[in-house]
Formats: structure tokens, sequence, C-alpha cells
């Protein structure tokens, strides 16, 4: 009777353990594929394998590569130009929305107002400083 006790314990125990193992190994896989999923590819990898794509599948000659080439630069620097435009109008926007909250606060306000204000601005700047390394 002991026995036939000790060996069901033992075996629920295997049971349990395994179990927590294989728990353990499939999160990891799991958070492995989510966080490697989510690494944004670098452009100019991106920017040689589609011309490489091209020289290959579509036959560019030479000439032709160099005029692709050319026309990413020109693309590229009409999304510089794009991304700058819009990044000044919408500081202004943040501006005007900041300065329309201090407008309704109370002198005594202003200030803690200020602190969190800054608050948010270097929460902001890390993430997006973690987010473009």
């Amino acid at each position: 009777m002991l026995k036939s006790r000790l060996s069901a314990f033992l075996s629920l125990l295997l049971v349990f353990l395994s179990g927590g193992v294989v728990g353990a190994f499939a999160y990891r896989m799991y958070n492995t594929t989510v966080v490697a999923g989510t690494r944004r590819p670098d452009p100019e990898e991106v920017r040689k394998r589609l011309v490489t794509e091209m020289r290959d599948r579509v036959k560019l000659d030479d000439r032709q590569v160099a005029q692709v080439e050319k026309i990413y630069d020109q693309t590229r620097e009409q999304f510089n130009l794009l991304n700058q435009k819009r990044n000044a109008e919408s500081h202004a926007l943040w501006e005007t929305q900041t300065g329309q909250i201090k407008a309704l606060l109370r002198p005594d306000q202003v200030p803690l107002f200020d602190i969190l204000h800054a608050e948010h601005e270097q929460a902001r700047k890390r993430r997006h400083d973690l987010q473009h390394k």
C-alpha cells in the first residue's frame, strides 16, 4: 500500500515537473519569435535586397541598376523632407496644445504642470531613443 502511494506521488510529481519544463520551453520559443519579429529591418539591407532581386529576376543591366539606385536616392530624400515637415507641424500642434492648457490653469498650477510636462517629454524621448537604436 505504501509503495503504490509513493509510486502514484512520484508519477504525479513527474507529470507536474514535465509540464513545467514544456511550458517554460514553449514560453521561451514564443517570446523569442515575437521579439525577433518586431525588429525593424535596416533600410540599406532592404535596398540591397531589392536591387539584387531586380537585377536577378528582372534582368536589369548596369545602367538600369544605376538609374534604380538614383530613383531610390531621390525617393529617400523626398521622404526625409516629408518627415521633417510633418515633425515641424506636429511640434507646432503640441506647442499650441501646451499653451492652451497653460492658459486655463491657475498661476499656482503652472509650475506643477511644467514639471509634469517635462517628465512626459523625457519619457517620450527615451521611447524614441529606444525605437531608433
